[in-house]
């Protein structure tokens, strides 16, 4: 998403440990209150009971402790919880490093990107430290490439009449929502009704424990992570259900998410839990690229810079379309070939099918 393809998924990587939160306590309603108001005060009353150690442990690690449901008495977050937490979120740098300053003319912005700004740039001739996000994510980049053996394949997509619905939309939308239309929500949604027709996308290798032998574990759910672009870091939160939702829905979830990023609002929830991931490397002009599969995956497709083309059309003709590649990898231990190239041909089948009209 306007950085490079192999640390933003890293970043993804970096959050996809899984960490199952407790259940909810259900709360008595005899009050009149809702129990999702109980519950949100049974989690802060359990954060401010939460030791002094705990508390600066949750800092060091720029965790938001009153999100944490903790597993102790009462309900009581532990250094345990703390721990859990940081191993699925890619924590903002600690402290802001030197800055050479913005050029005065900001590069042009590509209709859908999802990078919120540009990102520092170092000095040349210095040691740029590492904060602890860049450690996890150099850790889990490495880990991924190491242990998941990658391949590559790439669609052209003509999406010119979805393009031009979303135009015709995207004006009232954003009066409607206060979110913009952006192309993603289309994408994703051809990417879960692909995923239907080739559920080995949306599974993962489960190796070998405790005297079980490898195995491909196939997710119930369809739970899309969306690679966003923040100054000092990435993130992948995760549009749970995404099969079950609308254009509009995803539009709105991933505005909501988005939103949420760029304030630095995120919690574990929205971090956790992704089955497969979506990357608009295409925000910076990209044409083609190779993502980096998220730990826990079996695979990540991008969305490419959209262009004018002059394209041969089945009768002949040659007109000017909106095109854009689109690019998976994939876990060779989970899918082939076949399987892969037929995703991407339901993937190309389903967004070229989608306008130039139709309802959100």
């Amino acid at each position: 998403v306007g950085a490079a393809t192999a640390t933003a998924q890293s970043a993804g990587a970096a959050q996809r440990a899984e960490s199952p939160a407790s259940p909810p306590v259900q709360a008595a309603s005899g009050n009149g209150a809702s129990s999702s108001t109980l519950e949100t005060s049974e989690v802060e009353s359990a954060a401010r009971g939460a030791s002094p150690a705990v508390r600066r442990l949750a800092r060091e690690h720029h965790i938001d402790i009153r999100t944490i449901r903790g597993s102790g008495a009462n309900g009581r977050v532990t250094a345990q919880d703390i721990l859990a937490a940081a191993r699925n979120v890619v924590a903002p740098a600690a402290a802001a490093a030197p800055v050479v300053p913005p050029p005065s003319a900001a590069p042009p912005v590509v209709p859908g990107a999802t990078h919120t700004s540009s990102y520092a740039q170092p000095i040349p001739g210095t040691y740029v430290p590492l904060s602890q996000a860049r450690r996890i994510i150099a850790e889990r980049m490495v880990e991924s490439k190491h242990t998941a053996p990658h391949a590559w394949s790439m669609v052209e997509i003509d999406v010119t009449d979805v393009w031009q619905w979303r135009v015709r939309e995207k004006d009232r939308f954003e009066r409607e929502t206060g979110y913009r239309l952006t192309l993603l929500p289309f994408f994703i949604r051809a990417v879960v009704r692909s995923l239907a027709e080739f559920p080995l996308m949306n599974a993962k290798y489960a190796p070998a424990t405790g005297g079980n032998q490898p195995s491909i574990y196939v997710n119930p759910e369809v739970n899309v992570g969306i690679a966003i672009g923040l100054p000092a870091n990435l993130v992948v939160p995760v549009v749970r259900h995404a099969d079950k939702l609308s254009i509009k829905g995803l539009a709105i979830a991933a505005g909501e998410l988005i939103d949420k990023a760029r304030k630095g609002k995120l919690g574990v929830d929205d971090l956790s839990g992704g089955t497969f991931t979506v990357n608009n490397n295409g925000a910076n002009g990209s044409w083609a690229s190779a993502p980096i599969i998220n730990a826990g995956q079996a695979g990540i497709v991008t969305m490419e810079a959209v262009v004018k083309q002059l394209v041969v059309r089945n009768d002949d003709s040659i007109a000017i379309r909106q095109m854009m590649n689109s690019c998976l990898s994939l876990d060779h231990r989970v899918v082939d070939g076949y399987v892969a190239s037929g995703f991407l041909a339901a993937l190309k089948r389903h967004l070229e099918a989608m306008g130039p009209q139709g309802e959100l």
